[in-house]
Order: structure tokens, then C-alpha cells, then sequence
């Protein structure tokens, strides 16, 4: 993958390219966004300080893109990402999640990353002393054995310096590091895979299942007595009869965990976490107000909005990594807003997401582009899968404009739910194939127009069966 601080906003449209058909407002939007958190590092201080993340807020129907593109923006973004639906969260006092959760939720996630990266780092040392640790169970260091008294006709050889002192170099001791060094070449060679050893490994043994039912607000304290736990009770190790190889997996990562700087490893996610971390509010409008009276949820979802403006303008959130500021951490909100409109969200919070993007519903043109341009495309997908019981899978052109002209069509017919139609289309047409394929044997299966419409003919026809089918 190309480094993140190489992408320009250009390249990372191209790259949301690959995957999502359309909507270059919004790729634009996330492209600047992201271009613009590289940029502000570049910034001396103490101006770097003032410059705040021009949040996003994505508004249109279901099945359009929001969320691909959020799940594409993380993997572009090398950068800690925590995507999280707004309607898990209730008001402080309610029973429910707090919204201060999903900074410590990005707070794991950051720690995370910066392990994998360490183990990465660390990955050549770890498997040295794995190694030395599997040749001292071969081998044992003859420190370790009891001493013995040296035999009359032990030889050695004797370095002199100057009459003044000698290093005695005791022959046994030479014979061994030569067989140590013939058992590592065997070793590394994999002639020596089918032989078991024993060995001590640390007992996978899970901690102490401790569960709060409480208010929101503190439901940390259910993974602090988990770790408290944890330390109470240290793992054990426990003797095992393994073959080599499996041994040099678990021993080596022994040796990686116990490499691991853990102080070193939460002050740098502590720091991603603060500096480019990006949070993706998925159903905004759920939480939006229909009305301006108050009754029932209604109070809650405001109270929710509330709760979300000092997280989303700037707060310190502690975690049981430490202190967290938000001030910089980017947040991308999008919503269908079916029900209500960005309007219903109370003003303090709309000011909060300055950059609006609408996305546009997909049309015939897109949901064939979606069927076959993206990489993981859904006729690729099905060809791949069919390809697994020898059987080559063909879509004929005709067949790809069929199936997108009529998941358009069911979708003005029923409900808007856009390219995720086109996942019920397809597995109504292949039905009876996927059921069949592995009964067929190596065959070509070529799917015509004339076999869309024999298939989803009865369905689309009767209105009233297709809500339910499609």
C-alpha cells in the first residue's frame, strides 16, 4: 500500500475509485479531509494547535456509499479508525453507551495498530531467541548440568598472553558448540519438523468473566477489573509435548509479547490517537429531534446531540491508557435522513460539522458499473466462488444491464435501498446454480438476459411477493 503521507487528495480518490462507483463529491470531500490531517503535522507549533479538523457530515438514501466509503477511507488512512452507529447511544443516566465510549474504543484500536507494528519490528529478534530457546531443549547448556569432576585426561587448549594469564577453552565445550551449530542448520533446513519436543508454554487461560449491568458512564470499569484480574491471577505455564515447528510458533510468540515496550506502545497510540485518529458516526439521524416537543425518546436523542458536542469540538476523555484531548480527531457523521433533515440536529452540533456532502441515488448506469468495474465486484465475486466446484461462470453483457434494470426497478417499485438490491438480485438469480454447483462437474454456465428474466419474472411481477423476496 502507498504511504499515507504520499497520497495526495487525487491519489485517494483514485484509490476510492477501486472500490465505490460515483459520488466524487463526497470522495473529494474525505480525500481534502485526510490530505488536510498529513498537512496540519507539517505546521509548526504554535500554529499547528490551532488548526481543527473541518468535519464531515454525509447526507443521502441508503445503500448509496456512506459507509464503503468510511471502510475504505480506514484502510487508506493508516491511521486509527473506529466506525460506530449513533443510535447505541443514549443520554447520561439512561441505561445505554456512553458517547465517551467510542474515544476509548479508538484508544484500543490505536493500541492495537502499534502492537502489530512492534511485532512486525520485532518479528527477526523474536524468532533468534525462539531458536536458542528450542536448541537449549535439543541441547542442553552443559552450565546446567551438575557439575562433574574433570576427568585426568581431559585436554584443553591454552591461549597464552604474555605469561600473565590464559584462557582455558575446554574441548567438550568446543564439540558442543559445534553440535549445537550442525542441530541449528539441521533445524532451520526443516529436517528436524516431525520431531516432538517438551516444552513450557504460557497457558492460554481466560481471565475472570466480570459483567456490569450500570448506567452509561461507567461501563470502563468492567475492562479495569478485567485487568485488575488479570494481574491477580498471572498465567501459567504449562508443559507441552509439541512438534518443532508448532513449538517455534508459540515460543516465538512468547518472545515477541515479552519484547514489547507496552509504556512505549501506549504513548505512541496515545499520541495517533490524538493527532489523526478518525471516528466515522454512522446513523446521525437517528438521534435527531422530529419535533421540538419532548417526550419519550425524543429526550434522549437530544440529550445524545448534547452529550456529542464536546467530543466532537474538544474535550479530555480519560481511558485506563490515560488522557485523551479530541480536539483533533476527525469526525465524519452520515445519515439517511429519510425522517427528518440536518436541520432537526440542534444548531450547536450542526456548527460542529461545517463541510456537507449529499451523496446521489444510483440509477441503472451506476449498478452496472457496481457489477463489474470495482475490484471486488459482484460478478467477480460469483465467478470466483463458482470457479471452486469447476464451473465457469459466465455473464453476458445483456444479462449485467437486466439485473441492474431491474433492481432499479424493484427499488421504485418497493423500498429505496439502494446497490444493496443488487446482493438479493443476484443470489435470486444464481439460486439454483449455487444450490446444483457442485453436483454439475466442470461445465461453462453462461447467464443470458433471457435467464434474469425466467428467474425473477414471478418475484418482480407481483408487487407484493417482492417486498418480501427482494
Amino acid at each position: 500500500m502507498i504511504p499515507t503521507q504520499s497520497l495526495t487528495p487525487k491519489d485517494i480518490v483514485v484509490e476510492l475509485d477501486k472500490y465505490i462507483v460515483g459520488q466524487s463529491d463526497a470522495k473529494r470531500s474525505v480525500a481534502i479531509a485526510l490530505r488536510n490531517r498529513w498537512r496540519r503535522r507539517q505546521v509548526p507549533s504554535p500554529l499547528r494547535e490551532e488548526i481543527a479538523p473541518k468535519n464531515i457530515i454525509m447526507i443521502g438514501p441508503t445503500g448509496v456509499g456512506k459507509t464503503e466509503i468510511a471502510r475504505r477511507l480506514a484502510s487508506l488512512a493508516q491511521s486509527p479508525f473506529f466506525k460506530v452507529e449513533a443510535s447505541k447511544f443514549t443520554e447520561v443516566g439512561y441505561v445505554g453507551r456512553d458517547v465517551e465510549s467510542m474515544v476509548r474504543d479508538l484508544v484500543e484500536i490505536a493500541i492495537t495498530m502499534v502492537k502489530e507494528e512492534e511485532r512486525a519490528n520485532l518479528t527477526g529478534l523474536a524468532e533468534v531467541n525462539a531458536e536458542e530457546r528450542i536448541l537449549d531443549v535439543l541441547l542442553p547448556p552443559a552450565s546446567s548440568a551438575p557439575a562433574a569432576p574433570e576427568p585426568e585426561d581431559m585436554q584443553s587448549f591454552v591461549l597464552h598472553q604474555d605469561d600473565e594469564s590464559a584462557l582455558t577453552v575446554p574441548a567438550e565445550t568446543k564439540k558442543d558448540d559445534s553440535t549445537r551449530e550442525k542441530f541449528r542448520e539441521m533445524l532451520r533446513q526443516g529436517k528436524l519438523d516431525d520431531r516432538e519436543v517438551e516444552i513450557d508454554l504460557v497457558e492460554s487461560r481466560s481471565t475472570p468473566m466480570v459483567e456490569i449491568m450500570t448506567t452509561s458512564g461507567m461501563e470502563d470499569m468492567q475492562s479495569n477489573l478485567q485487568d485488575a484480574f488479570s494481574k491477580i491471577f498471572p498465567k501459567k505455564k504449562k508443559k507441552q509435548k509439541v512438534k518443532i515447528p508448532d513449538a517455534i510458533k508459540g515460543l516465538t510468540q512468547e518472545e515477541m509479547e515479552r519484547l514489547i515496550d507496552m509504556d512505549k506502545v501506549t504513548s505512541e497510540a496515545l499520541r495517533r490517537t490524538e493527532e489523526s485518529g478518525i471516528i466515522f458516526l454512522d446513523e446521525i439521524d437517528k438521534v435527531a429531534s422530529r419535533s421540538s416537543g419532548g417526550h419519550g425518546p425524543e429526550v434522549s436523542r437530544e440529550g445524545v446531540q448534547r452529550d456529542l458536542l464536546p467530543i466532537v469540538e474538544g474535550s479530555t476523555v480519560s481511558t485506563k491508557y490515560g488522557m485523551v484531548k479530541t480536539d483533533h480527531i476527525l469526525f465524519i457523521a452520515s445519515g439517511a435522513f429519510h425522517l427528518c433533515k440536518p436541520s432537526d440536529l440542534i444548531p450547536e452540533l450542526q456548527g460542529r460539522f461545517p463541510i456537507r456532502v449529499e451523496l446521489t441515488p444510483l440509477g441503472k448506469e451506476e449498478f452496472v458499473r457496481i457489477l463489474t468495474e470495482p475490484e471486488g465486484a459482484l460478478v467477480k465475486q460469483y465467478i470466483a466462488m463458482m470457479a471452486t466446484e469447476n464451473v465457469e461462470l459466465v455473464f453476458e453483457d445483456d444479462a449485467i444491464e437486466e439485473l441492474a434494470g431491474i433492481a432499479v426497478e424493484v427499488n421504485e417499485k418497493t423500498e429505496e435501498i439502494g446497490a444493496r438490491r443488487l446482493h438479493t438480485v443476484m443470489e435470486r438469480v444464481l439460486d439454483e446454480l449455487s444450490f446444483n454447483a457442485s453436483e454439475r462437474g466442470e461445465e461453462r454456465f453462461v447467464v443470458t438476459a433471457d435467464y434474469v428474466k425466467k428467474q425473477l419474472r414471478d418475484v418482480v411481477e407481483d408487487r407484493d411477493l417482492s417486498r418480501f423476496i427482494l
